[in-house]
């Protein structure tokens, strides 16, 4: 049976339990103590003038009009309840139907249902914001993939083109080729094991640790240190114990992503990268500043987007395969915490993650 058949049942049956419940109180309290026998009379005394009753009487004329109300109770239960439950499931016939929509691909449809503020609407709310997430994450999703089948489709093509003239022209220098292919090749691997490690970091499926972002900070400035000497930046490290929980090589390579971004975008020379640490009263947070040209904060809020980049500001030996801030931001996700990019007043950029706290771990 459905629900609205259910409650109208229910609705009538209700009714008649309440009508045969009154029907009981009026025989308990009234009909028991009428006399089931006539009333004698002397033939001395004079009649009465008001009408003496009894039980069997009083039933006789009771009983079939007590049947028709219980029969009218019926029907008037059937049909009010039938009429009752339609109206109050009719928020949930919409939501239904916004689920059906959905379920066919159309997610940019809402419910929006009016009224008051009951659990009905409640629910139709909060399937409103699981629509808006999934479109966004849908649409997302398609354009990473699409901007992922572009930038994979360059090395290949570019590889493809470098072995067609190395065919039309077999006296061609061969060790420039195999240069060439070999940094193509290059590319597009680290942009597979950023993908990867993308697709890790959103199904969050790594193991929770007791980590210290201080102590993941100094080893990530430790081995961007010769990085850092090549491009003529300076490195300074600062800053307290973060403790924390989540993935230590996920957080490390967030850190890599920041510095090692810090330290090539940057300026060409004497440039410097501020990487800082810091706990406040629910979250630590770690905190990586360079310098280089200003930026607008429209330009600086596209940075964290995949395949997104800053093309004035990397050096050409280093293009990197756009998925730097991207992988940082999504790994921040992951471990329930923030990402923020603000440009610096003086050119460069701040970049925060704030993730939350916890208590310092006593084998670390």
């Amino acid at each position: 049976m459905s629900v609205r058949l259910k409650l109208t049942l229910s609705y009538a049956g209700f009714l008649m339990v309440a009508g045969a419940l009154l029907l009981a109180a009026v025989w308990v309290f009234l009909l028991r103590y009428v006399p089931d026998r006539a009333r004698l009379i002397n033939p001395d005394e004079k009649p009465p003038n008001d009408v003496f009753p009894i039980r069997s009487a009083l039933l006789d004329v009771f009983a079939p009009r007590a049947a028709a109300v219980l029969a009218f109770l019926l029907v008037f239960g059937l049909l009010g309840g039938w009429i009752l439950a339609g109206r109050m499931l009719a928020p949930l016939t919409r939501i239904t139907n916004a689920t059906r929509m959905a379920t066919s691909g159309s997610l940019s449809h809402r419910i929006r249902l009016p009224g008051r503020k009951d659990e009905f609407r409640e629910l139709a709310d909060a399937f409103d914001k699981m629509l808006e997430r999934l479109e966004a994450h849908v649409a997302e999703q398609q354009r990473f993939a699409a901007n992922a089948s572009h930038e994979l489709r360059t090395p290949l093509a570019i590889s493809k083109a470098l072995l067609d003239v190395a065919r039309t022209d077999p006296n061609h220098d061969t060790g420039e080729l195999v240069d060439r292919l070999h940094a193509v090749n290059t590319r597009a691997i680290d942009l597979t094991e950023a993908l990867l490690l993308l697709g890790r970091a959103n199904q969050r499926s790594f193991t929770r640790e007791h980590v210290d972002l201080s102590l993941i900070a100094e080893e990530a400035t430790e081995t961007l240190l010769p990085v850092a000497e090549k491009h003529g930046v300076t490195m300074e490290t600062s800053g307290d114990v973060a403790p924390t929980i989540g993935s230590q090589a996920l957080l490390l390579q967030l850190t890599m992503n920041l510095v090692q971004n810090a330290i090539v975008h940057n300026l060409p020379e004497q440039g410097t990268v501020w990487v800082n640490t810091g706990v406040r009263p629910k979250t630590v947070v770690l905190t990586v500043e360079n310098t280089g040209e200003n930026m607008s904060p429209r330009l600086v809020s596209t940075l964290a987007e995949p395949f997104q980049r800053g093309t004035e500001r990397i050096h050409i030996d280093h293009a990197g395969v756009g998925l730097g801030l991207a992988i940082v931001k999504t790994i921040t996700q992951a471990h329930d915490g923030t990402l923020t990019l603000t440009p610096r007043s003086a050119g460069g950029i701040r970049i925060t993650v704030e993730l939350p706290a916890t208590a310092p771990h006593t084998d670390r």
